[in-house]
């Protein structure tokens, strides 16, 4: 969840990696800090808040320096202050460290290290890990390098870690388990964070750090080794980021750039392995393993967040296209009861960072059954990508807003790529309507466009309803996610209370909510639900709701019901949520840039979620 970066090199670090902690803000935004080698010694700068407050607060203060560490905190142990505020120091204060992660034992730990005289000025694991570090370099008379070996063998969690030390000021240690963590190779020059988006500028060559791996960086050499300090050969990546991708390019928040990246996001999903007027369409991760989906007894979706919603989307078409049944987990739940997963089953993880702990722990809770395990998700050499058999990049870009957009989108049609190349494959899909459905996706970002050319209305739209304090969502069949999806997008940025339910369910329990001050969102495109949803819509009505619908071009029943209506482009059902979910991305957005909230850095959330 936080986001850590370092320095070691011929530049001052400094501007590196200040620089670096906004790339990386979307990570975590309680409070920022930076530790500098130099002639003051080592020294610890850190402060509540966001990254800007700790540029206010080492003003005037001797920062200049060829290597540091710096971190962006998202809160586990300990509330948001200065103290909690990483890099910690060690009882000593020759170590200073920087943690992105969880260690489960650290009380214990903590315990043993107080009967033993340590004192903590901080309510974090972190400080425990960099005390007991020094602990066992003291009582083994063992090198530092040595001393964080043994120190990771005895501790239990997550973590990402960089560690400096007074008396060596050209090392840097750093090393993973759970929590990403990528090393940038420049000429004479190193570079570590949470992910790639504070390298680019500097270098294309990374190294991504499995699990259980230490690297020792030390007078410009670098060396990998695992735990049990076998030497590791390290294997180098180029990255294709560009770093025009990570910038807001003119617009006021990354959240509103990348709804507006979607055309391109998802033409860049299906560049190079659709081609309708061929009937091409062939996904190259999908290879050595496609045959165990085509012959799956049962596929099972693993997602947390948006991520879901878009399993949910996938399930709709891998049971009508491929005959398959489906089940969608949170894998949050999925990984803490006894699932029946057997051999001959397919679990698809899906994830935007590639990172996520849940999604990572039930992926491997599946693989120790015997199932095979497809990724999708959008970060090149992240962990779901390499710890899934096989999978599919969605190709969409770096997402830096914390609230997902175009990831959703960009996953659903992956997703729908994979359901129709299976059910050609297995005979479930005759030839004209794989035909039909290959022509109908190439159209989707055109009829994003249109869809997005919808903003003004919208914000008129949003501006009504801006002081709400409840909205509801519903949808029926392929829209009954994307309705979850709008009420998700709506409370996480504007802190609205909102709830997405089946359409149908609303006489279930919801309708008692209805007033003539509830907004009632309906996705109500022209589909097989069409008409029921109709009905749903005069329920609303009857009870004096004021009904919000998102409506197929043309329509003109809807439009005679409602208070307001949106017209998006019509598609195949099985398609529409990639075009109705669009303006309710952009209803969110207004809402929460009219009501103040910050739309980019949402309280209490962070953008990759690396811990439980």
């Amino acid at each position: 969840m936080c986001g850590i970066v370092a320095y070691v090199g011929h530049r001052e670090a400094y501007p590196v990696i200040i620089k670096g902690l906004k790339r990386l803000e979307y990570r975590g935004y309680d409070s920022a800090g930076i530790a500098v080698l130099n002639s003051d010694g080592l020294s610890v700068y850190k402060k509540k808040g966001k990254v800007a407050d700790l540029e206010e607060h080492v003003i005037g203060r001797n920062i200049s320096s060829h290597i540091g560490i710096g971190h962006t905190r998202w809160a586990t142990h300990g509330e948001p202050n200065d103290q909690n505020a990483h890099p910690h120091y060690s009882a000593s204060e020759d170590l200073a460290i920087i943690h992105n992660g969880i260690i489960e034992n650290y009380s214990s730990i903590k315990k043993d290290l107080q009967n033993k005289g340590h004192v903590f000025k901080s309510d974090t694991d972190s400080e425990v890990f960099i005390h007991f570090i020094e602990e066992i370099k003291k009582s083994n008379n063992c090198s530092l390098e040595e001393a964080v070996r043994l120190a990771l063998n005895k501790v239990v969690g997550a973590y990402a870690i960089v560690i400096m030390s007074r008396t060596e000021p050209n090392l840097l240690i750093a090393a993973r388990k759970g929590s990403p963590l990528v090393v940038g190779l420049g000429k004479d020059e190193f570079f570590l964070a949470s992910d790639a988006t504070p390298i680019i500028e500097y270098t294309n060559e990374v190294v991504y750090l499995n699990d259980y791996e230490i690297a020792i960086i030390r007078d410009n050499s670098f060396v990998i080794k695992n735990i049990q300090d076998v030497k590791m050969t390290p294997y180098i990546q180029k990255l294709e980021m560009e770093l025009e991708a990570i910038e807001k390019g003119g617009y006021p928040h990354f959240m509103l750039k990348e709804i507006y990246e979607q055309p391109k996001s998802i033409s860049d999903c299906f560049r190079g392995r659709l081609n309708a007027s061929t009937g091409h369409l062939l996904l190259g991760g999908l290879r050595e393993y496609a045959n165990k989906m085509v012959n799956a007894d049962r596929i099972v979706i693993i997602a947390c967040g948006t991520s879901w919603h878009a399993g949910l989307v996938a399930e709709y078409i891998f049971e009508e296209f491929c005959r398959i049944p489906v089940e969608v987990e949170y894998a949050s739940e999925f990984r803490y009861r006894n699932p029946v997963i057997k051999e001959g089953d397919v679990v698809i993880a899906i994830s935007q960072s590639g990172e996520t702990a849940d999604t990572l722990a039930a992926i491997e809770l599946a693989k120790s059954k015997g199932a095979v395990i497809f990724g999708v998700c959008n970060v090149v050499g992240s962990s779901i990508a390499r710890a899934t058999h096989e999978g599919a990049y969605t190709h969409a870009g770096p997402e830096i807003g914390v609230a997902s957009t175009k990831a959703f989108t960009a996953q659903i049609t992956v997703l729908s790529m994979m359901a129709l190349m299976i059910a050609q494959r297995r005979g479930t899909i005759s030839e004209r309507r794989y035909h039909e459905m290959l022509v109908e996706l190439e159209t989707i970002p055109a009829k994003v466009e249109k869809a997005l050319a919808l903003n003004a209305q919208i914000e008129q739209i949003s501006e009504i309803f801006k002081d709400a304090t409840n909205f509801l969502y519903l949808g029926r069949g392929y829209n009954f996610p994307v309705a979850l999806e709008g009420a998700l997008k709506l409370k996480e940025i504007s802190y609205i209370h909102a709830e997405g339910y089946p359409a149908a369910e609303m006489k279930h329990g919801p309708i008692a909510l209805i007033d003539e001050n509830m907004p009632v969102v309906f996705i109500a495109t022209k589909d097989s639900s069409y008409e029921k949803v109709v009905s749903n819509i005069q329920e609303v009505r009857a009870r004096k709701g004021r009904v919000i619908a998102i409506v197929t071009e043309g329509d003109t029943l809807i439009p005679s019901m409602a208070e307001f209506t949106i017209e998006v482009p019509a598609t195949d059902e099985a398609l529409m949520p990639l075009v109705s979910v669009v303006p309710l991305q952009l209803l969110s957005y207004h809402i929460a840039v009219m009501r103040g909230c910050n739309v980019d850095q949402p309280r209490n959330l962070a953008k990759s979620v690396t811990v439980e």
